[in-house]
């Protein structure tokens, strides 16, 4: 099993993830990027951290070796 962390980025923050998660698979871990992103997606919106201008809001996974892939969501809200 490999260690994948999953680093939260909302616009320029960036919040690592220093205990990961033993996954069996890439594709465990980008499943799990996805349930993350749309967590991230939901709790910003509710708490009104998206304005109109919209953000940038994504999971960087990357295990031992580097990154292994990127789930990204833009966010463009109007009352």
């Amino acid at each position: 099993m490999t260690r994948y962390y999953f680093d939260l980025r909302d616009g320029d923050d960036l919040m690592p993830d220093d205990e990961g998660l033993e996954l069996a698979s890439s594709h465990s871990a980008q499943e799990e990027a996805a349930l993350s992103l749309a967590d991230l997606a939901k709790d910003a919106i509710r708490s009104r951290r998206i304005d109109g201008q919209g953000g940038l809001l994504a999971v960087e996974v990357r295990d031992d070796k580097g990154p292994v892939l990127q789930a990204r969501f833009t966010v463009h809200v109007k009352s």
